[in-house]
């Protein structure tokens, strides 16, 4: 199995820092000097400086257009004892990201594998705040309000529901869906869920202008910049941007969008659907209630 990274930069970065590791690079010791030096001992004798596995990275600064620093990158290596930098290279399937390091952004936007069970409940309007979708005989969230039980408990649009209350809920209509949950206890509602099958997260970095190279008209990626990072990284046009950091941004007008995506630091992770599923799940949903009602709030960890 290989290495993973969440970018592009990621792999290149750590590929020379590898390489330079494995040539054996060393940080010059330090010499201290004393004011007054006491003659009648023989002098003492420093013992050679250990090799240096994280050389001071000047090649990197200006890597691939991006503005780093050594100090940044020295943030974002692995723990002492770590074999990613070993010329045997890091255990099969590791993800190594000597660039984006330890991102909130990133922790935030995974998409995992697998499903998960949550327990819902109603507010005292018996509202759960959640809209749900039939897509190919699937059931997925399509909106989730704001100060919800349902945000609460972390459910977010593209989710699928696959079951409610143990019922399957496979080949449900979109009525017959929202029904079951209209039904339902108001203290308990146990889903099982799959995270966002549909969509797929992307990890840039900006350059030293602070951009990322899209161009976003309504949300959705009409153009890339050549050479930049959203290019090097295989984001697409004709794709929606759902989230920035894990925040989600469907709705939001492009200035807004483009205020987030500012404050979003240099490492910026992206979740992207396609447009024709985008605008299918999204079919007959008041885009009025997009704006004013979809949960744009910072996931915890």
């Amino acid at each position: 199995m290989a290495t993973l990274y969440p970018s592009l930069e990621d792999m290149k970065g750590h590929q020379i820092l590898q390489a330079q590791a494995a040539a054996g690079v060393r940080t010059p010791a330090t010499t201290v000097v004393t004011d007054k030096p006491k003659l009648l001992r023989p002098p003492l004798v420093c013992p050679a400086a250990p090799p240096v596995l994280y050389p001071n990275l000047a090649e990197l600064e200006n890597y691939m257009g991006l503005s780093l620093s050594s100090e940044e990158i020295q943030k974002n290596l692995l723990p002492e004892g770590s074999t990613a930098l070993t010329p045997a290279g890091p255990p099969p399937g590791q993800l190594v990201a000597p660039l984006s390091g330890n991102n909130a952004g990133l922790r935030r936007a995974e998409i995992k594998p697998g499903v998960r069970e949550i327990h819902l409940c109603k507010d005292e309007r018996g509202k759960t705040g959640l809209q749900l979708k039939n897509i190919d005989q699937g059931i997925f969230v399509q909106l989730v309000k704001a100060n919800s039980p349902a945000a609460l408990v972390g459910l977010r649009f593209g989710d699928q529901i696959l079951q409610i209350d143990g019922k399957n809920c496979t080949g449900w209509s979109s009525d017959k869906a929202q029904r079951v949950l209209k039904k339902a206890s108001p203290e308990k509602i146990v889903m099982v869920v799959r995270d966002r099958p549909f969509q797929r997260t992307v990890t840039v970095h900006k350059d030293s202008s602070g951009n990322i190279g899209i161009v976003v008209k309504k949300g959705k990626i009409v153009s890339l910049a050549k050479d930049s990072s959203a290019a090097r990284n295989g984001l697409l046009t004709h794709h929606y941007i759902c989230e920035v950091n894990g925040q989600n941004v469907i709705g939001m007008k492009d200035k807004q969008l483009t205020e987030v995506l500012s404050g979003a630091g240099n490492v910026v992770t992206l979740t992207i659907i396609p447009t024709v599923i985008y605008e299918h799940m999204v079919k007959r949903l008041s885009a009025g209630l997009v704006k004013s009602a979809m949960d744009h709030s910072i996931p915890d960890l």
